[in-house]
């Protein structure tokens, strides 16, 4: 089964680590719309399964557009797509996008998941960040929610920012757990060329975590949620049973997609491709850059989507899929110092315990093949 995302490419205000394709150009967006939906006309044929599992709608800030227009879009996706198997269907919203009257509307629609901003639950934290709420408009958002019969709701957390670790860090996800939230994804901030925090990096003013700063909270938040029954999945992500993000996990699992929207990607199986066009340009019509993928490619996109998840590398689809060379490689190189005190053989499997994902990426990059 495949799956559908919009990228909603506006947002009031710039958050400083930020740094997706958007735009606080809020007049452009009922033309953007109007452009998604022709985009979506045009494009049904990329996805060779025509089945959708999940539809997500990401950014930007998808909650700067009404629910009837939220709906619109899954209308479309329902008439152009075999959706007899859509399990999921879900928005990102800010807090203090989150009014009883939005939220009254929302209800009307398909939505049945929810994925919020959060960030921190420190006010001094989110204001340093550039996040346009507070971290009591933060409560009542989820609250609100809730009320309303949402009961598979995500939150996002930061960690790894300089001067709020520690204490801070810590009640912010006890006060996180207190929502009682499905699903929480915890993400290390990285300061990105281009950003307000890349600028401040640059000039001195900021600095980044140090590195045994960085693992410390690492381990603290996988140590408080999985304590607290949460299920550590993926390298960023935690969910209580049941409640993993089917969306986000089809990207992990080498699920088609198709990406509707400037800034966003898609993947039909052989080709990678996306939009980075201006919104101005996107309006006139869609121009994509495109890669197709080797067998090589695959095989190393095999390795880093499935060593950031708790289930790992399986050995018998690496043989099947790629060959046994490709298998004995990955068994050789798994046993070599630096790699072995990270990744466990579990029967079929290679795979990095959740308390060391951190560390992830040095796994992954001794076992692709270049």
């Amino acid at each position: 089964m495949s799956s559908v995302y919009f990228h909603i490419p506006f947002c009031k205000r710039l958050c400083g680590y930020c740094d997706f394709y958007r735009s606080v150009k809020l007049k452009y967006i009922p033309a953007v719309v109007e452009a998604m939906h022709r985009e979506l006309r045009e494009q049904a044929a990329f996805l060779h399964d025509k089945s959708i599992r999940t539809i997500y709608f990401g950014g930007g800030t998808p909650s700067l557009l009404a629910p009837s227009e939220i709906e619109n879009f899954v209308k479309q996706v329902r008439e152009q797509f075999d959706c007899s198997g859509l399990e999921e269907v879900t928005i990102e919203v800010n807090p203090d996008d989150i009014t009883a009257d939005y939220v009254a509307e929302l209800r009307k629609t398909s939505v049945n998941r929810i994925s919020m901003g959060v960030q921190s639950l420190d006010d001094d934290c989110l204001r340093f960040m550039g996040r346009r709420h507070s971290a009591q408009q933060a409560v009542e958002a989820v609250r609100m929610l809730q009320e309303a019969g949402y009961g598979n709701i995500s939150v996002d957390v930061i960690f790894g920012v300089e001067g709020f670790g520690g204490e801070v860090l810590a009640q912010t996800l006890q006060g996180v757990l207190a929502m009682g939230v499905q699903h929480i994804s915890a993400y290390h901030l990285t300061i990105e060329e281009g950003t307000r925090f890349g600028r401040m990096l640059a000039r001195g003013e900021m600095r980044e975590t140090e590195e045994e700063r960085s693992e410390a909270e690492f381990l603290q938040v996988h140590n408080t949620l999985t304590k607290a029954g949460y299920e550590h999945y993926e390298v960023s992500n935690y969910a209580l049973s049941g409640c993993r993000s089917r969306h986000n996990s089809s990207y992990w699992q080498g699920v088609e997609y198709l990406g509707v929207g400037a800034g966003a990607h898609s993947y039909n199986g052989e080709v990678r491709r996306w939009c980075e066009q201006p919104i101005e340009e996107y309006i006139g019509g869609v121009e994509y850059g495109s890669e197709e993928l080797a067998k090589l490619d695959k095989f190393n996109e095999y390795v880093m989507t499935s060593l950031r998840c708790a289930e790992g590398i399986s050995l018998g689809k690496v043989e099947r899929d790629f060959g046994i060379e490709k298998r004995e490689m990955l068994e050789r190189e798994a046993v070599k110092a630096g790699v072995a005190e990270l990744v466990v053989r579990d029967g079929d499997g290679l795979r990095i315990l959740p308390e060391k994902m951190l560390l992830s990426d040095l796994v992954i990059s001794s076992l692709m093949e270049m």
